[in-house]
């Protein structure tokens, strides 16, 4: 690699341009951004100080991206016009690639210059619409305008590859892609440039051992970061970062600008003064294994049917992952972070994200009520975004549009039992009502308790062959004579059978009748004693025709009767019978059967069984009822909230 050696043209110094693609240069003594031209070096004016930072970032820091070796050369810091700042590391490849690693509230962002293919142009900045895709840009995965606004260069260190002058300001327009796509164009250049790349972790770049810049806590002196208001002392967790910050002792809304603090006006609490929950300052580690600090909180509301609602929102601070934050409302918690909005797949109202569909539940415009902490933008009171919110429990998926912007973030439902464990307390409120995503837990109910029928219908059908299939033990066919009279019965006994014990006994009787009846009473004799174990009454009757051309019948001409078992033994059937037409003869069939499987038994277990896993889908559906019936589209979601998904705690 050549380095070009060379005197600062402001303070003679020194100076080494090491990248063949380097074109401005930091003076290290002077700060003076010193540019690279054909004739020479031109000074383009001093450059401030990086403001103080506990990226994990720095010059000189080495890594691996597709196997290819880099190394951070430079460092520019941009402010965004709603307040903020990022970074932009000028990464030089060992086989000449320049890349761009873009750092932004805890995520990163690697990006390469893109050229466009001849004769494409790309929309105008004032012609981009948040949402719009721009098929101009080569790309995997279509991409998205996410953001769209203006910045500018306040800072730089080390070499940059573009002629950066200090306080110029430059219009620009990110764009998101499914699986961390991720684009930047820059409005600077005419034509626009675009950079390409995608959202990376430090470890996918090889820089995983990287650990944030540790800075002593410090507590801002009253002459040098106190209150420009009341002089009181306050400290700020994020200098680098913060825009918007609260006097805790005067109650101050104040303007941070790279630490120094300018008053901007008193704060008004709203009517009820807000009881934050969770102090400024306490700490826990959240899923994922994160240690986050508390560093500020905000009181926001939406208005429906007249009626204000207000909930919390604590803004949550690790310097290596960025920023996320813990919404609190009707004593419901829910710990929310940043999707790439690219993976969220609107339709109408729904929303799919991550293999789960969404309901819309509330689309409201969300206002700032009262603030205190320290915040990454440039907030106020007053401040109003469009929130709609989407729902498949235990998650929450919320969208907020402004102007130049689009977030979506994803929300997880978590118990007072986690938030005291998080943060090593007790006897937070008890929550009211149904949270939006409050996952219903009862679900063992209507699962669980399905398991014991399950079982009953495996012992019922295991048990067939232990307990034995119907056998018909006696099948007779007889005739009654005819009558002497129409009232004296006649009898005839079947041929002798055996039965076992412990098994219940059915009797079918049928007689030929036609358009008529038949008494028959049939008794089970016991052949060795003589005696009658059971005495049956069977009637029969059988009646058909014509009626206005279509034919009818009713009745049968065959019925039976199920008998408990009877002691085991030798038995006959006694049929004793009368009949309409007694003056002639009537055939008569009896059949005795044993081990018949009514399935009574088993009808009642069943249904005793049922009671529970109904009673658990009447739960699951009251307490869908109650969360949707908070929803401003509940007409809609309680329809179809049946398909939200299910968790136990």
């Amino acid at each position: 690699m050549s380095v070009l050696k060379a005197n600062c043209p402001t303070c003679g110094a020194s100076i080494e341009f090491t990248a063949g693609s380097t074109i401005v240069l930091v003076c290290p003594y002077c700060r003076s951004a010193v540019a690279r031209t054909d004739r020479g070096l031109e000074d383009l004016g001093k450059v401030a100080e990086i403001a103080d930072s506990e990226s994990p970032l720095k010059l000189g820091l080495k890594g691996t991206y597709k196997d290819t070796h880099f190394e951070l050369t430079g460092r520019a810091q941009n402010r965004h016009e709603l307040g903020g700042y990022w970074d932009e590391w000028y990464a030089t490849f060992s086989n000449g690639w320049v890349g761009w690693l873009a750092e932004a509230q805890g995520r990163f962002y690697l990006t390469f210059y893109q050229p466009l293919p001849a004769g494409v142009a790309l929309p105008t900045f004032d012609g981009l619409q948040l949402g719009q895709t721009i098929p101009e840009i080569p790309s995997p995965t279509p991409l998205m305008v996410q953001e769209r606004g203006h910045g500018t260069a306040v800072a730089a260190d080390g070499e940059i590859p573009y002629r950066l002058t200090p306080g110029e300001q430059f219009a620009y327009a990110d764009l998101a892609g499914k699986n961390n796509a991720f684009a930047t164009i820059d409005y600077s250049m005419d034509p626009p440039w675009v950079f390409v790349g995608a959202q990376v972790t430090l470890a996918e770049i090889g820089l995983g051992d990287a650990k944030p810049v540790q800075r002593e806590a410090r507590t801002v002196s009253a002459t040098g970061m106190g209150c420009p208001n009341c002089g009181g002392p306050l400290s700020l967790t994020a200098p680098d970062k913060a825009e918007r910050v609260t006097c805790p002792n005067c109650n101050s809304l104040l303007d941070v600008n790279k630490g120094k603090l300018t008053y901007l006006k008193a704060l008004n609490p709203p009517p009820e003064q807000p009881d934050f929950v969770a102090p400024i300052g306490a700490e826990g580690v959240f899923p994922g294994d994160v240690k986050f600090k508390i560093i500020g909180a905000v009181v926001r509301s939406v208005t429906i049917d007249g009626i204000k609602y207000y909930w919390h929102e604590y803004l949550l601070y690790n310097p290596m992952v960025g920023f996320r934050w813990l919404v609190h409302s009707d004593n419901h918690w829910n710990f929310v972070e940043p999707v790439n909005a690219a993976e969220v797949e609107p339709l109408g109202t729904t929303v799919n994200y991550n293999g789960n569909t969404f309901k819309i539940f509330q689309d409201a415009p969300a206002v700032v009520e009262y603030v205190k902490g320290e915040f990454y933008w440039r907030v106020e009171q007053g401040e109003t975004v469009r929130a709609v919110d989407y729902v498949a429990a235990p998650l929450m998926l919320s969208q907020e549009i402004s102007q130049n912007e689009i977030n979506w973030s994803v929300g997880t439902y978590m118990t007072n039992d986690e938030i005291e464990k998080i943060f090593g307390i007790s006897g937070l409120p008890r929550p009211w009502g149904i949270a939006p995503n409050q996952p219903f837990t009862g679900r063992f109910y209507y699962t669980w308790g399905a398991l014991p029928l399950l079982l009953l219908i495996v012992v019922a059908i295991f048990s067939i062959p232990l307990t034995g299939l119907t056998k018909t033990v006696m099948s007779q066919d007889v005739v009654l004579p005819p009558m002497a009279n129409a009232t004296t019965e006649q009898i005839v006994t079947s041929q002798p059978f055996d039965l076992k014990g412990n098994q219940n006994v059915r009797v079918t009787a049928g007689a030929q009748v036609d358009n008529s009846w038949a008494s028959l009473d049939v008794d089970l004799v016991n052949e060795q004693s003589g005696a009658i174990a059971e005495e049956i009454n069977i009637p029969i009757e059988y009646y058909s025709g014509v009626d206005d051309g279509e034919s009818w019948s009713e009745g049968d001409k065959s019925t039976d009767a199920t008998l408990s078992s009877v002691p085991a033994g030798k038995y006959t059937l006694h049929v004793h019978g009368t009949w309409e037409k007694w003056q002639t003869q009537i055939p008569v069939s009896v059949k005795v059967e044993q081990g018949v499987n009514r399935g009574v038994n088993f009808c009642c277990a069943f249904l005793v069984l049922l009671i529970m896993p109904i009673l658990g889908l009447f739960r699951k559906m009251s307490f869908e009822s109650g969360r949707w019936k908070e929803s401003m589209f509940s007409s809609s979601g309680a329809s179809s909230s049946d398909s939200s998904d299910d968790s136990e705690e």
